[in-house]
């Protein structure tokens, strides 16, 4: 009956996520024994998207996990617009209506716990020796009370991006301090006037968390089981102003951005209509690919702290996690299989995400490409999530800072007076799932 109840009030969340691995697959009983699935299939949901020709993976995976365990694999694509309310419906029924194996966006990992279809596989993780390897941010992501609820996938992460060629024809140094974006952006706004200097986008919530994060700040705290917004604390508010005065101040930003969400950002870079701007690892690859005068005139930066080093940043991604079936210790060994070692390596390579495992990001790290190592640093030494309940799903969905953003850059309120509504409309919010 709990988990109806808790599935029902979840089910008009609209959870986001964002839109990344490595090691020793083991076996499944933790003993070095493949787990017997002789007759036996599972049910796998997985995003549409990610991978742009995902039936192949998962043709290779199917088959190098039947002849280890006897089991098929039988691939159900869902789409993300539509998932959240799908796996709501599917948990409000029980057993028999989940998968037993499902890509999970990081934001959805709280939600289905609090609801009980998710399985604690925190023991199998250790037993297998990933723990310690696993990326800080992302084990955070999904772990709620001490207690792991699946296996890091893949994950992204934003950071600087940049016109590599007209930087240097202008002599700019990618930025690394607030005063240095500042300034570089004005110059472009100046020298460039064609393109955008830094495109302030008000629908773009975790292009602002990043300012937020880099200023001390916080988007709310937990304060012994309940949760309280402090994005109108002094830090939060310091941050915010810094990034809105780029648009309100500095007119780095024109007024057609105000509304402009990380999409219309990247269709302006593939049209070749921006100088710098926050985006994700994931995104210089298919720049280039839509815009292929892009090629070698792209360069990457960490998102800089407010007097040197990184403010944090969003680090989302997906989680493979198993729901309390008849199947879930079967299960557990699709997801080590995904998740870890050559299936792992291969994901991230074909997707352009990054893996969930430090010594599998290592690895890219080490290969100096300059548009993949600084997010690989931000992402191993910044990387940030939100606040882990389904209380922040909710705020998510009702585009609580977006709309703080926008009323901020287009003139309708200060930042204390936008901040202050922003902290009451999540309060609010708080409160009602207490």
């Amino acid at each position: 009956m709990k988990r109806r109840v808790i599935a029902a009030a979840i089910a008009l969340t609209l959870g986001l996520t964002a839109t990344a691995c490595g090691g020793d697959s083991g076996d499944g009983d933790g003993n070095g024994n493949a787990a017997d699935g002789k007759g036996k299939t599972l049910t796998v949901w997985i995003m549409e998207g990610t991978n742009p020709d995902a039936r192949p993976f998962f043709k290779e995976a199917a088959a190098a996990f039947e002849k280890k365990t006897g089991a098929k694999i039988k691939v159900e694509y869902q789409q993300w617009a539509t998932a959240n309310r799908k796996f709501t419906t599917a948990i409000a029924g029980g057993a028999d209506q989940v998968p037993d194996v499902a890509e999970v966006g990081t934001t959805w990992v709280p939600q289905f716990a609090e609801a009980e279809a998710l399985v604690d596989v925190t023991e199998e993780v250790e037993k297998s020796g990933l723990t310690d390897d696993l990326v800080e941010g992302l084990k955070d992501a999904g772990t709620l009370d001490g207690k792991q609820y699946g296996m890091p996938w893949y994950a992204g992460v934003r950071s600087i991006l940049y016109r590599k060629d007209i930087f240097e024809k202008h002599k700019i140094k990618p930025p690394t301090s607030w005063k240095e974006l500042q300034d570089a952006a004005k110059v472009l706004k100046e020298k460039e006037p064609g393109l955008i200097s830094f495109p302030v986008a008000g629908g773009a919530e975790m292009f602002a968390a990043p300012f937020i994060w880099g200023a001390g700040g916080e988007l709310a705290k937990q304060d012994g089981g309940s949760w309280k917004s402090a994005i109108n604390s002094p830090e939060a508010i310091k941050g915010i102003e810094f990034y809105t005065d780029l648009a309100t101040k500095d007119k780095v930003s024109p007024a057609k951005v105000n509304t402009w969400t990380e999409k219309e950002v990247g269709d302006a870079w593939k049209k070749g209509q921006i100088a710098m701007s926050l985006s994700g690892n994931w995104t210089p690859k298919a720049f280039v690919d839509e815009n292929p005068e892009l090629e070698g005139k792209l360069g990457a930066v960490p998102i800089p702290g407010p007097d040197g080093g990184m403010s944090r940043s969003f680090l989302g991604g997906s989680y493979l996690s198993t729901f309390d079936t008849d199947k879930k210790e079967l299960a557990w060994e699709f997801v080590k299989m995904l998740t870890t070692g050559e299936f792992a390596a291969k994901w991230a390579e074909q997707t352009n995400y990054f893996p969930g495992q430090n010594s599998e990001l290592e690895k890219v790290a080490a290969k100096k490409d300059p548009l993949v190592e600084p997010f690989a640093q931000q992402m191993l030494e910044a990387g940030a999530t939100v606040p882990k309940t389904e209380s922040y799903g909710k705020i998510q969905a009702a585009q609580v800072v977006p709309g703080m953003i926008q009323s901020i850059i287009t003139g309708k309120s200060s930042v204390k007076e936008a901040a202050d509504k922003a902290a009451q409309q999540m309060d609010a919010i708080f409160a009602k799932d207490k």
